[in-house]
Parts: structure tokens; C-alpha cells; sequence
């Protein structure tokens, strides 16, 4: 799926969100040095980056530094210019956080950063996003993960790495490897986020393999739900004192099909 396409964002989002059954849209994230034309500012105050988020499921927006500005680790995480007070937030909070052993001076570099600064990052709807993306956030449960894990090592031979605090860190994780990465969210996201219950996690995909991405979920998503037939087929025949062979299981699932068609 070439995203130059007119309108392969659109449709991508739709598959993506049908394939996977998401109850939350696609998140489209840019960074950039200019704003896209139509896009306006968030024009809002939020305790956390991560927010920027939830809100996107409804609309297009931009944020600078500035909007970010009670958010030190997102500012850190996301390389932006920081301001004298956001630099004294952060060593207060990474202070805060070593005394509690949640991150230690030998973990700081384990943290994700851009690698890059950009002045702007732009937050939309997949859907209608004003520019192909450099990420994409999903809001999923473990059987959507099990999909979008199985996707990645299709696409990437490899599998997503699972990342605690923060959660914010894996834009830069997927950013930075064009890679796509599964956050376990953390505790500041599970409180600012209205949209992450305590089953749901976060996986971001890369926008550059976001095609891939799409065509290989809608794959997968048929054949899991073909293959939870199957086995649950299987599991009833043996529970009622059956030993069913594979052929026999892949009769019943022909059957069961031809009966619901």
C-alpha cells in the first residue's frame, strides 16, 4: 500500500482498525520544522505528553515545547528545547525517581531520546492525517498484540520489544530504529491517559513500513480468527472424548462454515 496514495491513509486506518476490532482510532505523530497547512496549535494545557495522545483520536493539532511544558520527561524523550524551569523539573523528577529506585543513574541511558530535535510535532487521526507519519499509536489488549507481534516479525524478522517508563520513550524507540515497539505504558501514562485500562498497552508502528504493516495485520487477523474456530472446534471435540485428527478438526471448521454461510 504506497502511502502517496490519495485517500491510503484513510483506508489504511480503516484496516487497521477493523482488522485489529480497535475501540480507539489510529494516531498519526510527525515531527517536523513546519507546521503543515490547516493545522492549528493544541491550544490546551495537559499534565503530560502522552495526553497529546488520547486527543488526537478527534483531531488535527501541533504542539511546540511550550505546549509540553509540565511534561520534563516528554520534553527530554522527545529532544525538545527545553525551558530553564523544564530543565530544573527534570532533575527534580529524576532525583525523585532515583531515590525510589525507579531509575537509577545507570538507567538514564537505556531511556529513548530523538536523535534528532525538530520545533514541531503534529498529532492527528491516521485517517485524516495532514502528512504521512513518522509513527503510528495503537491502543490495544493482548489479543490485538498478538496480532501487531506476529505482523512485526513478519515484516521486520524480528520481534517488538516490550518497554516500561516511560511510556512516552517509544516514539523515540520506533523513531530512531524504524522499528516497531510495544510500551507497557507507566504509571504517569495510566493516570493522565482516559483511554489505557490496566489490560490495554501501547504498540507503535513505523510510518515507513506502516503498508507493510497493514497488509500483513489484515492477513493475520482472518487467519486468527479462522484458527480460533479451529482450535476451539478441536478443544470441544476433545473435551466430549474425541481424538480428532487435524483433517477431522479442518472438516468440522468446513462444516461449521458451510452451516453459517
Amino acid at each position: 500500500m504506497p502511502l502517496a496514495e490519495p485517500g491510503c491513509l484513510s483506508s489504511a486506518a480503516k484496516i487497521l482498525t477493523d482488522s485489529l476490532r480497535l475501540r480507539r482510532p489510529p494516531v498519526a505523530i510527525s515531527l517536523t520544522n513546519h507546521v503543515p497547512s490547516g493545522v492549528r496549535a493544541h491550544g490546551g494545557l495537559v499534565p503530560a505528553g502522552c495526553r497529546f495522545w488520547e486527543d488526537a483520536a478527534d483531531r488535527a493539532f501541533y504542539t511546540t515545547a511550550s505546549e509540553h511544558s509540565l511534561c520534563a520527561v516528554g520534553i527530554y524523550t522527545h529532544n525538545l528545547q527545553p525551558s530553564p524551569r523544564q530543565q530544573v523539573d527534570l532533575m527534580d523528577a529524576l532525583r525523585v525517581f532515583g531515590e525510589l529506585g525507579y531509575v537509577r543513574p545507570e538507567d538514564l541511558p537505556l531511556i529513548p531520546t530523538l536523535r534528532s530535535r525538530h520545533e514541531y510535532v503534529v498529532y492527528s487521526p491516521l485517517a485524516t492525517a495532514p502528512t504521512a507519519p513518522d509513527a503510528v499509536v495503537l491502543f490495544v489488549d493482548a489479543a490485538q498484540t498478538l496480532i501487531l507481534s506476529e505482523a512485526t516479525q513478519q515484516v521486520e524478522l524480528q520481534t517488538a520489544p516490550a518497554m516500561g517508563r516511560p511510556a512516552c520513550a517509544v516514539i523515540p524507540q520506533v523513531l530512531n530504529t524504524g522499528r516497531a515497539a510495544l510500551s507497557l505504558g507507566c504509571c504517569g501514562a495510566r493516570a493522565y491517559l482516559g483511554v489505557l485500562p490496566a489490560g490495554d498497552s501501547i504498540f507503535a508502528l513505523p510510518g515507513q513500513t506502516l503498508g507493510l504493516y497493514v497488509e500483513r495485520v489484515e492477513a493475520l487477523a482472518k487467519a486468527n480468527r479462522l484458527l480460533s474456530t479451529f482450535h476451539e472446534l478441536r478443544r470441544q471435540a476433545v473435551e466430549s472424548g474425541q481424538t480428532p485428527t487435524v483433517q477431522e478438526s479442518l472438516a468440522a471448521l468446513m462444516a461449521q462454515g458451510s452451516g453459517s454461510s
